[in-house]
């Protein structure tokens, strides 16, 4: 069995060989369990640099090696802040109006992507397979062919990837197009991002492109006469292990005091990092044209939006927590009673086991990101609900996840008026109704789930 090499930008904090991550990190430990390997990326550290960058420290757990190394001031600044976040993030989620586009800030994201190539090279052996992961690294595989590397290498996008029209603002379009074409297997959430990757590959004739079964995968010929794979793995949850910890979770302290706070009322629930890709604002205003049109649900449905803070140094994440609180307050400050409050807004993190509980005694599940690659959020609510009462998904149609999951109450997120027809809808559905979409939504998250996603790939990038 081949040896696996995971590239991450971030490298999961490790206890004693075990994650404290969940999610893709999960799927990745697993993949590196079965197959030994490495993973190599940042440990998260920044340190004033005055000399040049020292090899990664190689840390054994098992048959996994994990190599991580720190990032200087300039190249987090430049590549992580800049370049990744402050251009390429909200590009590659159509908000243009928000990307920063700077030859510094592009010059520091190809010198990490050169310097990360330099660093895994000589811990590659011929016959590995080398997956990296996520917009971060994107011109990673070709510098590691600069290197004289001949593995597999495979990429996988975590974020939608949009249309040639919005790339086209992007000055190094191109180059990064390029890039991805060094690649053996370049992987996507949605049949989408796949199409506008391909539409891409030819506009700027990096190669030609066929696309077979139906759009799920592509046969591309680069330029330089290279033959690779675009392929469509929606990534998915452990939806076993979720719906375990749900039933038992459920049934913790942490959940009932949640329930016996509601007193009785119904419960919403939003689970989403502080980002303006989440359509927070449009949320909050969905639920109060709720309040406002369906005066019904005065005292009896409380809405709980858990919104951890991120990248908290950039300007446009301050403005958004500070847009939240304001209107957090103001919709309270119009409908509370002395014993209601129509929205808990909390700026912290929960851990797996008390989300789960927390998913499994809302009504409703409220998931309307403006643009999302996947949104797990999703599938793990739906995982998380009890099978002979569950809840109602209200998910947005720009999310990843709504090509997969068709029986949830799909909604434009920028139409607060519908969403709130909508989650008036989710709170009155009849108990059948709710059982027949639950139920097939779940059977697909049994058939692909997180273990068959990471299989697939790790199978066609051995080819």
């Amino acid at each position: 069995m081949n040896r696996l090499v995971i590239i991450s930008n971030r490298v999961a904090p490790v206890s004693e060989g075990k994650s404290q991550a969940g999610g893709l990190a999960v799927a990745i430990l697993e993949a590196l369990k079965r197959q030994g390997g490495i993973w190599f990326g940042w440990n998260g550290e920044i340190e004033e640099r005055t000399q040049a960058p020292a090899d990664p420290v190689l840390k054994q757990a098992g048959s996994i090696t994990y190599a991580t190394m720190p990032l200087s001031r300039r190249d987090h600044d430049e590549y992580y802040n800049g370049y990744a976040n402050a251009t390429l993030w909200p590009l590659l989620h159509y908000r243009l109006d928000l990307a920063s586009f700077d030859a510094v800030t592009y010059e520091g994201y190809r010198r990490v992507n050169a310097l990360f190539a330099d660093k895994v090279t000589p811990l590659l052996r011929t016959q590995d397979l080398v997956w990296v992961h996520d917009y971060h690294l994107m011109p990673l595989g070709q510098e590691l062919r600069r290197r004289g590397q001949g593995q597999r290498l495979g990429f996988f996008l975590h974020t939608p990837w949009p249309s040639p029209e919005i790339l086209n603002a992007l000055p190094a379009m191109q180059d990064l197009i390029e890039a991805l074409c060094a690649y053996d297997l370049v992987g996507f959430h949605t049949r989408d991002d796949l199409g506008c990757f391909a539409q891409c590959v030819t506009a700027t004739g990096a190669g030609t492109v066929e696309l077979v079964d139906d759009g799920a995968w592509a046969r591309i010929t680069a330029a330089d006469g290279r033959q690779l794979e675009a392929r469509v793995f929606p990534i998915s949850i452990d939806t076993a292990n979720l719906e375990k910890l749900a039933a038992h979770a459920g049934q913790s302290e942490t959940t009932q005091r949640l329930r016996d706070s509601l007193v009785g009322r119904a419960l919403i629930i939003g689970v989403d990092r502080l980002d303006y890709s989440k359509g927070l604002p449009q949320r909050f205003a969905a639920f109060q044209e709720l309040l406002d049109r369906y005066p019904e649900n005065l005292s009896a449905v409380s809405f709980l939006q858990i919104a951890p803070p991120s990248r908290s140094e950039v300007t446009e994440y301050q403005v958004i927590r500070r847009e939240l609180e304001t209107m957090a307050g103001h919709i309270n400050g119009l409908f509370a009673d002395f014993d209601w409050m129509p929205i808990r807004y909390l700026n912290r993190s929960f851990g797996r086991r008390v989300l789960s509980g927390f998913y499994r005694a809302a009504q409703v599940g409220l998931v309307t990101p403006l643009r999302d690659g996947m949104n797990l959020v999703a599938k793990e609510y739906v995982a998380a609900q009890d099978p002979d009462d569950p809840g109602v998904l209200v998910l947005s149609r720009f999310a990843g996840a709504s090509r997969e999951m068709g029986e949830a109450l799909l909604v434009n997120p920028y139409d607060t008026g519908e969403v709130a027809e909508c989650l008036q809808r989710a709170l009155h559905m009849p108990l059948v109704e709710r059982k027949e979409r639950h139920s097939a939504m779940l059977r697909r998250l049994r058939a692909y789930d997180i273990t068959r996603w990471r299989e697939d790939y790790v199978a066609a990038l051995a080819g």
